[in-house]
């Protein structure tokens, strides 16, 4: 899974064509470690269908309030730079986050 930072988050999603998933979590954030593992089975899954990045939060907390990233952890599609859906927080379960997936591809 591609790590992205304030510097890259425009380039690798914003201005991706396509279908880009973003994984926001933060190494505070234990339900977010705990997803991560699901979200990169997913990535081995689809990953020829879009593109999946993460982003640390707290490296990078600007960007997160930007995106309207208020709890964590959060798992966003985002379509031609533009966000267009998200799970969050306790919705944000390997099985809805498939299902997120399998809408777009």
């Amino acid at each position: 899974m591609l790590a992205v930072d304030k510097k890259t988050f425009e380039e690798e999603v914003l201005n991706a064509e396509g279908y880009v998933l973003v994984d926001f979590w933060s190494e505070g954030c234990e339900p977010c470690k705990a997803l991560m593992p699901h979200i990169e089975e997913l990535e081995g899954q689809y990953g020829e269908q879009l593109k999946f990045c993460k982003l640390d939060t707290t490296k990078a907390r600007r960007l997160a309030i930007k995106q309207k990233i208020l709890g964590l952890p959060v798992i966003a599609i985002y379509k031609d730079g533009e966000k267009v859906d998200e799970k969050v927080k306790e919705d944000a379960t390997r099985a809805n986050v498939e299902e997120m997936i399998k809408k777009y591809i």
